[in-house]
C-alpha cells in the first residue's frame, strides 16, 4: 500500500469525557431564522447546557431519550441535567466557531474553556447533533486538548467560517467521499492531486505544515516510525456548501480510533483541513457505539 496519503493526525488522542457546546461566534443569525431550524435548536440546546446551566432549558431542547455516543457519558437526558451543577461551578464556557447543517444533522466546531472536567483547561471538539421534533435527539463527538504551538502556525479552530457555494453541496460531498476512499483508505493514493489543491492547502492538524510538501513530510515521518494510521470505514459525510465533514473509523498506534475531519473546498479542490482524533475504548458507558 502506498503510504503517501493525506494527513494522519500526529497529535495525542484524548480519552476525555465529552458533551456539547455553545456560543455566539458561529456566523449564525439565529434571531432571524425559523425557531425550528436544526441549527437554532442545536445552539439553544448548547446554551441551556453551557451558558444558562438550565434544567428547564435542557428539558426544553433535549429529547428525554437523548442518545449519547461519547464513550464515557451515559445515554439519556438525565445525565445532561445531572452534570449541570459541576459545569456551573467550574464556569465552563464554550465557543462555536463553525456550524453546518445537512438535513436534520448539525455539525459544530467548538472550543471549551475551564474544561478540566473534560480533561484539560482548553479543548477543541467536533460535535454532531441529530435534531427531531424541535429537540436534540442524538449526539456524536471527538475531543482533543488545545495545542498552543503547531507546525503550520495555525490553531486547531481558526480560519474561514462563512458558508458559500451552497449549490455545490452535493458535488463537494462526493469529492470528500471519493477522497476518503481513494486517498485515506489507500484505494488509489496516486490521485491525491485530484482532490487537494497544489496551489494552497492550509493545515490545522497540529503536527503538519501547510501545503502538499508539509503533508508529505509528516507522512514520511509516520511511516519511518511504523506509526501510520489506517482508515477502514467511512460512517458519515455531511456538508453545507464549501464545508464538508466526515466521520471515519480506523486504527492508529495499534488501537481503534475515530477520525473526524472537516474540509473547506474551493473550485473543486480541498484547500483547508481541520481534524480531531480520539481513541475508541473497548468499554463504553452505554451500548450505542461510537458511531
Amino acid at each position: 500500500m502506498n503510504h503517501k496519503l493525506f494527513l494522519a493526525s500526529a497529535i495525542a488522542s484524548s480519552l476525555f469525557l465529552g458533551s456539547c457546546n455553545s456560543s455566539d461566534d458561529n456566523n449564525i443569525d439565529s434571531e432571524n431564522m425559523e425557531k425550528d431550524n436544526p441549527k437554532v435548536i442545536a445552539l439553544k440546546a448548547q446554551d441551556a447546557f453551557f451558558k444558562d446551566y438550565s434544567t428547564e432549558g435542557v428539558e426544553t431542547y433535549f429529547a428525554e431519550n437523548y442518545i449519547q455516543h461519547n464513550p464515557y457519558v451515559p445515554t439519556g437526558r438525565q445525565t445532561v441535567i445531572d452534570f449541570l451543577p459541576a459545569l456551573q461551578q467550574a464556569g465552563t464556557t464554550a465557543t462555536t466557531h463553525r456550524i453546518l447543517q445537512d438535513g436534520n444533522l448539525v455539525v459544530m466546531h467548538n472550543t471549551y474553556n475551564n474544561a478540566e472536567a473534560f480533561g484539560a483547561k482548553e479543548i477543541v471538539t467536533f460535535d454532531v447533533y441529530r435534531v427531531e421534533e424541535g429537540k436534540v435527539a442524538e449526539h456524536w463527538d471527538n475531543i482533543s486538548p488545545i495545542v498552543e504551538e503547531t507546525a503550520s502556525g495555525r490553531s486547531q479552530f481558526d480560519g474561514p467560517t462563512e458558508i458559500t457555494d451552497k449549490e455545490k453541496t452535493a458535488e463537494n460531498k462526493e469529492l470528500v467521499s471519493n477522497f476518503v476512499n481513494d486517498i485515506l483508505m489507500g484505494h488509489d493514493p496516486n490521485k491525491i492531486t485530484d482532490y487537494i489543491s497544489t496551489e494552497k492547502y492550509y493545515q490545522h492538524n497540529v503536527a503538519i505544515e501547510d501545503g502538499l510538501d508539509g503533508l508529505g513530510k509528516a507522512i514520511d515521518y509516520l511511516v519511518s516510525q511504523n506509526d501510520m494510521f489506517t482508515y477502514r470505514t467511512l460512517h458519515k459525510v455531511l456538508g453545507e456548501g464549501n464545508f464538508v465533514f466526515s466521520m471515519s473509523e480506523g486504527d492508529w498506534h495499534g488501537k481503534p480510533h475515530a477520525f473526524f475531519d472537516l474540509f473547506r473546498i474551493e473550485n473543486g479542490k480541498i484547500v483547508e483541513h481541520w481534524d480531531v482524533i480520539s481513541e475508541i475504548p473497548a468499554e463504553m458507558a452505554h451500548e450505542n457505539g461510537k458511531f
